[in-house]
């Protein structure tokens, strides 16, 4: 039985490609596509942030969970993964892919005549704004593209401002419900920054996404907990950072602000929220010494 339907599904993505090749032409003349489809959270966040709602025929397969930031009239789409015989039958115009994502099903889309795009991988703001006006020039919307990036940036600037007036940088821990944390060059560690904090996990030497070793989390004294993923999702046994006795004492000993999962799936738009979540938690009364 397995034998046989290998080749009838190639058979099938095959077929999808030829019937799309007489309309292959799509958007060669360079008019903007009248259906998106983003396959991940990452593109989810990239596409909804700039696409008009007329544009998005579907939104990625983890629309519907809690680590989405997907409104309500976006839930309702069909769900789309990076499978090619799944985006083939959605007949987009545009496929948005997260950071490395999509290769398999890029080459069905490219025999298919369909355009696609995949974000760029990066840690920072510099790379929230590339993505948007890749995304923008995409979607035949580089207008919208560009009032995105400016109200990041002016965003930023008034944190900057707010971070100097403080005249301080509190020191802040990243904690995830499974006991990860994030050292430099990651997209908390900009978060961090821009709200005007210091990365305790990176003072400590953590580079990169890491776990929270209990050993050494035990001698970092922060003046505020960044907590993530904790509300959304279902509790697990494995989920270290609510369940072991280091972090648990780390979170009742110190104030602690919960950024949501949704804002940050990767380095996009949501990352400046988040860090005006950090900043206000330091600016709220008790905040951060």
């Amino acid at each position: 039985m397995c034998s046989l339907m290998r080749p009838l599904a190639a058979a099938c993505i095959w077929a999808f490609a030829c019937a799309a090749d007489a309309g292959a032409q799509g958007d060669q003349d360079g008019a903007a596509p009248a259906r998106a489809v983003s396959a991940s959270l990452c593109a989810d966040a990239y596409l909804l942030a700039l696409a008009d709602p007329a544009q998005v025929a579907a939104v990625s397969w983890q629309a519907g969970q809690g680590v989405s930031a997907a409104p309500d009239w976006a839930r309702a789409l069909p769900r789309a993964w990076a499978e090619p015989e799944r985006l083939l039958a959605l007949a987009p115009d545009l496929v948005v892919f997260g950071p490395g994502e999509g290769a398999r099903a890029a080459r069905f889309l490219d025999r298919a005549g369909v355009a696609h795009l995949t974000l760029r991988h990066g840690e920072d703001f510099e790379t929230v704004f590339e993505n948007l006006r890749l995304l923008g020039a995409a979607l035949g919307r580089p207008a919208a593209a560009e009032a995105a990036a400016a109200n990041i940036a002016a965003r930023l600037s008034a944190l900057s401002e707010r971070a100097e007036a403080r005249g301080r940088r509190p020191s802040v821990f990243y904690l995830s419900a499974s006991g990860g944390t994030a050292g430099s060059g990651t997209a908390v560690d900009a978060v961090l920054a821009a709200a005007g904090a210091e990365n305790a996990a990176a003072a400590a030497g953590a580079r990169g996404w890491t776990r929270a070793e209990p050993e050494w989390v035990v001698r970092i004294t922060p003046g505020l907990v960044v907590k993530s993923y904790f509300n959304e999702g279902a509790r697990r046994v494995q989920n270290m950072g609510e369940r072991h006795a280091v972090f648990r004492r780390l979170l009742r000993e110190n104030p602690s602000v919960e950024v949501p999962g949704a804002l940050w799936p990767c380095a996009g738009p949501g990352l400046v929220e988040a860090a005006e979540i950090v900043a206000d938690a330091l600016d709220s009364p008790g905040g951060a010494p």
